[in-house]
């Protein structure tokens, strides 16, 4: 009878035992399949935990759905709002260290880099591939009228709040978030280096100096020459002359494939035309690099009022005082676009 009970109590012990071991593994054991490459899992703001377990499944993240969900329940896990984002997952983790990195709310950062945009459309696409929010929503948000108030901006300035850079930002951020961060970063960008003592020197705001350099920044890629570039311009406004400048006539047009100016292309009525209007534009031709807000910043005193491309292929402008004088430098460039074949 007792070596019965004995057995009996073995054979439960065993079993007891097997169970919880197996309860330990589905804890504890790699459930993560360790043949993948650190993944990204990207967990929308509206995910709930039975499309995260299709998410699981369809991705083959997990080897065992049954033990992931049995350790979520365990921790409670699939009772809680599931956290959006975008969350590096590593190969061989268990149950466990799984829940508890996606219940943490510990993102991978996305990197957004801005640089040569020319309109906030493309802003908008260049951001929206790499965060939650599409490029629609991230628009909408940019116009905006109490957007625009709550940056004291209006749509035609507003990528002046875009200073370019590498931004690290979280996947599910939202476009309010976003342009908050830029206005942040802006204000931080203003405050270094005396811009703003630069600022008041020139009797300039940080739009019209931004605006001004996004005209150098397409006249010219040799940064030797933008602070050159900037004090001809400003030059002209102080002596009431317009700006002429070809890119803003480029922008008007909105056919960015243009490489001559033509008398046809001055014809635009727009007041980004400034051989029409006279001032600087109502905002940006395009997003401005630190470079050419610097060179307006910090232009070269001199008393040229004109320039044009050199009759070369060096990307580089020839400098005159006089009208006379510029004549006969665009005449040698336009023979020289000719001889190049560049009509349009």
């Amino acid at each position: 009878m007792f070596k019965k009970i004995g057995i009996f109590l073995l054979v439960a012990i065993l079993i007891a035992g097997g169970f919880g071991y197996s309860k330990y593994q589905d804890i504890y054991a790699p459930n993560v399949a360790e043949n993948i490459s650190p993944t990204q899992l990207y967990l929308n703001k509206n995910i709930d935990y039975t499309d995260l377990k299709k998410m699981l499944v369809s991705q083959s993240i997990v080897k065992d759905i049954e033990s992931f969900d049995w350790v979520a329940s365990l921790m409670k896990f699939d009772q809680n709002k599931i956290r959006s984002g975008k969350f590096q997952i590593e190969p061989g983790w268990s149950n466990r260290k799984l829940i508890q990195h996606l219940r943490s709310g510990k993102q991978t950062p996305v990197k957004i880099v801005l640089n040569n945009e020319r309109l906030l459309s493309e802003v908008a696409g260049k951001i929206a591939p790499l965060i939650e929010p599409d490029s629609t929503s991230i628009m909408m948000t940019m116009l905006d009228e109490n957007t625009l108030a709550k940056y004291n901006l209006n749509r035609e300035n507003l990528m002046t709040l875009f200073i370019p850079n590498t931004y690290e930002v979280y996947w599910n951020i939202t476009p309010e978030e976003f342009l908050d961060r830029m206005k942040k970063e802006s204000d931080k960008f203003w405050n270094a280096k005396d811009r703003k003592a630069k600022l008041e020197e020139l009797k300039m705001s940080k739009e019209e100096v931004y605006t001004l350099a996004s005209i150098v920044e397409k006249e010219t890629n040799y940064k030797p020459e933008r602070p050159t570039v900037a004090a001809v311009y400003l030059n002209r406004i102080r002596k009431g002359i317009m700006l002429q400048a070809d890119p803003t006539v480029v922008f008007a047009n909105q056919d960015f494939e243009i490489r001559r100016v033509l008398n046809k292309h001055l014809e635009i009525d727009s007041p980004y035309n400034t051989y029409k209007y006279a001032g600087l534009p109502p905002g940006p031709i395009a997003m401005s690099s630190i470079s050419s807000i610097d060179a307006v910043l910090q232009n070269e005193a001199h008393k040229y009022y004109y320039f044009c491309a050199k009759a070369d292929n060096s990307g580089q402008h020839a400098f005159a005082k006089t009208l006379s004088q510029h004549n006969a430098n665009a005449k040698k460039f336009q023979r020289w676009l000719n001889k190049q074949r560049i009509f349009k």
